[in-house]
């Protein structure tokens, strides 16, 4: 009798420590329970996320973050880092989500979960005003880019026989573009756009226009995360449905990028 009642006693606790496990062990109840979620971003890639005059972090990402972190309950506590930190930080659990215009691949989406997609971008192919030679991303063999090490479009740069001079943000990749260090880069049409509207004189041009990307929101991918990103779609859902993410799109890119047609 004795040692049924051990037995039953040993296995409650272990079924209560498991349950604890459980819970601490899930995502969404850590933040919850924390009161933020950390959210990694580079802070210098406009309109997606920068400083303004006032220095306040600002942008796309920026509103969307705050806007989930609203949605769970939580505060958002933004964390600044270079591009190529990002993805890795998620990885490692330094950052619990990554609000930074994030491309979605099927490489990268091997390695990590990806939240629907909120917008949809397109790529351009960006060279010197006085620069004939790169029509199309095809001629860019044996040439030379600028991009942000680990981004799909050094990849994609990589892939058509470019040589890629790595740097951390647009306005390093548009001045080495100007000073005729490197042949051209290929970016989010959107950052372009932006660029020009606050440079209109810079002897730069679009030689290309590539078809758009789902740009979605990366968290670590296992169990423990499942259901952050069930939120965090509704959230977005909810956001696409009211005109939310429309109206924050127009506000940034001066249009509707969340459809994908």
């Amino acid at each position: 009798m004795k040692k049924s009642l051990f037995v039953m006693l040993t296995l409650l606790l272990v079924a209560a420590f498991g349950l604890s496990l459980a819970e601490g062990s899930d995502l969404l109840s850590t933040i919850q329970q924390r009161g933020t979620i950390t959210i990694a971003t580079e802070g210098n890639w406009s309109p997606w996320t920068y400083h303004d005059e006032n220095n306040e972090l600002v942008g796309l990402d920026i509103e969307i973050g705050k806007l989930i972190a609203e949605g769970l309950g939580v505060q958002p506590e933004f964390q600044e880092t270079d591009w190529d930190s990002i993805l890795a930080g998620v990885d490692s659990g330094r950052f619990d989500i990554a609000c930074n215009g994030v491309g979605y691949t099927e490489t990268r989406a091997e390695k990590y979960s990806f939240s629907t997609p909120y917008v949809y971008t397109h790529k351009v192919l960006v060279v010197a005003e006085k620069n004939e030679d790169i029509k199309t991303i095809d001629d860019l063999a044996g040439k030379t880019t600028a991009n942000s090490p680990s981004s799909t479009y050094a990849q994609i740069a990589e892939e058509h026989g470019a040589t890629v001079t790595y740097v951390s943000t647009l306005g390093e990749t548009i001045e080495l573009l100007i000073q005729g260090r490197v042949d051209a880069t290929i970016n989010a049409q959107v950052s372009i756009q932006d660029y020009l509207n606050q440079h209109p004189d810079a002897p730069i041009k679009v030689v290309q226009v590539m078809e758009g990307d789902p740009v979605a929101y990366p968290v670590r991918k296992s169990a423990e995360t499942d259901t952050l990103l069930a939120a965090i779609n509704e959230i977005l859902e909810n956001a696409r449905q009211d005109g939310t993410l429309a109206a924050i799109s127009m506000k940034y890119f001066g249009m509707d990028l969340t459809q994908a047609d």
